[in-house]
């Protein structure tokens, strides 16, 4: 019998490593976009260097993270998962949606290079470059040893959760952390995207209806055994503003209710937004973007998108209730994490703090980290 107690997740928010970030790694796609506005992926980059000064190209795989895997190297979380926003292709099927990411798929060493064990795929990006570029994304990410939620080649496979297996001293199996991961219509899915019975795409939330809770409740049901920590990936949402919905809200907490969720990690917004403690588990409503090509792109600067969170949940294996939750800042210069400066650390502070004061919670500064406490 394991002698461990808790389980320490690593979890952030959206991770675009496509578009400018690709132009800078060692293998890049065809700079050309499809957007309004902006023609080739090289003017983000060019945007980036008029904020932060000249940047290397033909970076290695690790520079994106920069300082971030100190940060994971001290905390030593046992699941690494993140949001990724971008299809891992060379499809030229860019979709007519507007904005489109993509990463060659030379390029999937960023990934491991962060011991990332999943990749949520429940997404409004994962298919900008079609479903070729869906497909090449998720054989990429199997040869890598990645494991996905949120999207498959059917919606048998894009419902089924991401199995992680949480070992101990000994090496057994402690607990087996599942991920199960859908998005949300208000976030920018179009309805095309959605998985069928013989048709790739993304596990679509299409309402937050008691129908929708059950439908989820029975795949969880089906999956989840005893012992095992199930968490929610909810891609949900707009990009700007604290305003948690209502029926966001009461959605999250019926999953903890009737679904057998432990865990809900809730992300599309670009900035974070408040968490709450719910009958002992936690919601984060909003985790914000992590790492993005955004620099010098100008707009809701009050935001500020340039800084992230890495959030470290640590959850009690037999309750899947919250112990502790731990989030690290971190700013993104020349597309490169590093850790904030003292007054950015504490904007990030004051402002989760206030959003949080209404779910009866507060953050405190420890260190170069902030602390969630249920009030």
């Amino acid at each position: 019998m394991s002698t461990r107690s808790h389980v320490t997740l690593f979890l952030c928010g959206d991770v675009m490593t496509g578009r400018g970030i690709d132009q800078v790694l060692h293998h890049s796609c065809d700079p050309r976009l499809h957007e309004r506005f902006v023609t080739s992926a090289l003017d983000y980059v060019a945007l980036a260097e008029r904020t932060s000064g000249p940047m290397p190209r033909g970076v290695d795989d690790a520079y994106v993270w920069g300082e971030a895997l100190d940060v994971l190297a001290s905390r030593r979380p046992d699941a690494r998962i993140v949001n990724l926003e971008t299809s891992i292709t060379t499809s030229d099927d860019a979709d007519p949606k507007g904005i489109n990411y993509r990463m060659h798929p030379e390029n999937v060493g960023v990934l491991t290079a962060a011991a990332i064990d999943c990749c949520v795929l429940a997404n409004n990006h994962v298919i900008d470059w079609g479903r070729a570029g869906l497909d090449d994304t998720l054989d990429t990410l199997c040869r890598a040893g990645v494991r996905v939620a949120g999207a498959g080649r059917d919606l048998c496979e894009a419902r089924s959760p991401a199995v992680l297996d949480v070992r101990d001293a000994e090496g057994d199996v402690a607990t087996r952390v599942l991920v199960y991961a859908f998005g949300a219509t208000d976030s920018g899915i179009p309805t095309r995207w959605a998985a069928g019975a013989e048709r790739s795409g993304v596990h679509l939330l299409r309402d937050y209806s008691d129908a929708s809770v059950e439908e989820i409740a029975s795949v969880v049901h089906a999956t989840k055994q005893s012992g095992d920590m199930a968490i929610a990936s909810i891609h949900w949402g707009g990009n700007w503003g604290y305003h948690v919905p209502h029926a966001h809200r009461r959605f999250a907490h019926a999953l903890i209710d009737r679904a057998g969720i432990d865990v809900v990690h809730g992300h599309s917004s670009h900035h974070s937004k408040a968490i709450e403690v719910y009958r002992g588990h936690v919601i984060l409503y909003g985790c914000g973007d992590f790492l993005t090509d955004y620099e010098g792109i100008p707009g809701h600067d009050e935001f500020r998108d340039d800084l992230t969170l890495a959030y470290f949940p640590v959850i009690d294996i037999r309750s899947g209730q919250l112990v502790r939750l731990e989030m690290v800042p971190l700013q993104i210069r020349s597309f490169s994490l590093r850790r904030a400066p003292a007054l950015d650390r504490a904007w990030s502070r004051d402002t989760l703090d206030r959003q949080c004061r209404r779910f009866g919670a507060r953050v405190t500064p420890v260190d170069d980290a902030l602390v969630f406490e249920a009030l």
